[in-house]
């Protein structure tokens, strides 16, 4: 899709459609300055054929005193409610609206104040909402109904900042689908080494540094835990490691010292293992690798956005087969960390990959982590599908990751992660359990996290509930969502370690 800036008066824009965002508010329905067509939109409004409620639409044909052919209306909903991530979604209820109306190009009035971040998420919305899951199919029945071009209108007096905005709307939500499309691959394309190929293959395109640490360098190292759960499977483990470096111009405008990691989990098809899961909604398991989806994805957009922080994504690339050779309930694995476990659940596998990552992270000199992982069940029980469980030992570093999600429309909840919780995953026999019992897992899986990550600033986000759609949304397709990628660029983007992550 191109997707371009216009500073000019939405009567004009040449597009098929026009779309008109509107607030819930019929005693000021939008304007745009066509007699004709402003007296419909009000009656539409004064009917309550259309009332400006978030995801509500109203397509108009030849509108009067407009250019383009069609006008389609979306609620945002209260006008106290606009925001940007308000933006986006109306954005995405668009764009998908009119994807089965034979559009090939749009223009969307943003509104007012058209700052640059609903620019930015006008165009964000548009890019996510264009995308759908099929591309596997033989026959592609949705690529005749993507968009050609999506143009954004702000006014003529907007800054110059504007340009800025879109191209960062563009950069981000593509790097958002691309780890869309990671978290749609099957399992039987997607194992360890073509995961670790496709992030190669990103990391060459965007000018990025790749190792990958393959099984025996693994084994070198001592990553017993990690290599403890690959030991089922046919395809071997590897340990991918994505770097960028600032420019100098970039890092002058930041502390030497801190350095940014993201840990993201990469169980590319997850059976359970010996404790294996239940055969109902066990193909959804492709998407237990949607944490590594995520750190690659903002990788790529990190890539060109340059943030003045150096930072670093480690993906463990595994996967949690029922083989011969595979790990038991009983079994003890020494950890990177020297610390021993025994694994009471072959399923609590997770866990056993991001603790060999996370302290691996920190021998790299990562100063401030953050996991995102398809971590637990319970933590769906607790939050449903609507916010990511977010854990940490450091509110600093917490408060910093919030402010982003806040500013990008990820929902987020901080859940307790008392030292209580500690006692859940004692053990007579090794030094830690890998589960804690049934109460409290997601907390008592992020317990276990922090005994690997302290005293590193750290943040761990489950996403076990967030990262995947049963169904489509008004404003999204089903499936993989690539949840987490828009925080992480902000993140970055707005570090500032002379003053640490507060």
């Amino acid at each position: 899709m191109e997707v371009t800036l216009l500073r000019q008066s939405a009567l004009t824009a040449d597009a098929d459609v026009l779309i008109v965002l509107a607030a819930e508010d019929g005693a000021a329905p939008p304007k745009l300055g066509a007699g004709g067509t402003d007296a419909l939109i009000a009656r539409l409004f004064a009917s309550g054929e259309f009332t400006g409620g978030a995801g509500e639409h109203a397509l108009i044909h030849a509108p009067a005193g407009v250019a383009s052919p069609r006008l389609l209306l979306v609620g945002y909903g209260k006008p106290a409610e606009l925001s940007a991530d308000a933006v986006r979604k109306a954005a995405g209820v668009a764009v998908r609206q009119i994807r089965s109306k034979a559009v090939r190009r749009a223009a969307c009035v943003v509104p007012a104040p058209a700052s640059d971040a609903f620019l930015a998420a006008a165009v964000e919305g548009a890019i996510l909402g264009d995308y759908e899951p099929d591309f596997l199919k033989s026959v592609d029945s949705s690529r005749d109904k993507r968009l050609d071009s999506f143009s954004a209108i702000a006014p003529s007096n907007s800054t110059g900042s504007a340009e800025a905005a879109v191209a960062r709307g563009v950069i981000v939500a593509e790097s958002q689908n691309f780890a869309r499309d990671l978290g749609n691959e099957p399992a039987n394309v997607l194992n360890p080494t073509e995961l670790a190929n496709r992030a190669r293959l990103m990391a060459n395109q965007e000018g990025l540094e790749i190792e990958m640490v393959e099984q025996d360098r693994l084994v070198q190292l001592g990553m017993g835990s990690l290599l403890g759960v690959a030991k089922g499977s046919a395809h071997p483990p590897v340990l991918v490691i994505v770097r960028y470096r600032p420019a100098e111009e970039y890092r002058a405008k930041t502390s030497q010292a801190s350095h940014l990691g993201l840990v993201g989990k990469g169980v590319t098809f997850d059976s359970g293992g010996i404790s294996i899961k239940p055969a109902d909604g066990m193909e959804k398991m492709k998407y237990d690798m949607c944490g590594a989806a995520a750190v690659l994805g903002a990788m790529r957009a990190i890539a060109r956005l340059k943030p003045p922080i150096p930072v670093t994504a480690l993906v463990p690339a595994v996967e949690n087969m029922t083989g011969a050779a595979a790990q038991r309930p009983g079994d003890i694995v020494k950890s990177l960390s020297g610390k021993t476990i025994e694994v009471l659940n072959t399923d609590a596998e997770g866990r056993l990959i991001l603790n060999d990552a996370i302290t691996y992270a920190q021998r790299l000199g990562c100063t401030h982590l953050v996991d995102a992982a398809t971590l637990t069940g319970a933590i769906v029980v607790a939050l449903g599908h609507i916010y990511t469980g977010a854990f940490t030992n450091d509110q600093p570093m917490m408060d910093r990751l919030l402010a982003s999600a806040r500013a990008t429309g990820e929902k987020m909840w901080q859940m307790p992660l008392d030292d209580e919780y500690k006692e859940l995953l004692k053990n007579a026999y090794a030094d830690l359990s890998n589960i804690g019992g049934r109460w409290g897992g997601a907390i008592s899986a992020a317990y276990f996290l922090k005994e690997f990550a302290d005293p590193t600033p750290w943040v761990h986000l489950d996403i076990a509930g967030t990262a995947w759609l049963d169904e489509a949304k008004p404003h999204l397709a089903k499936g993989p969502t690539g949840v987490g990628v828009r925080t992480f660029v902000d993140l970055a983007l707005r570090w500032e370690s002379s003053r640490g992550p507060a």
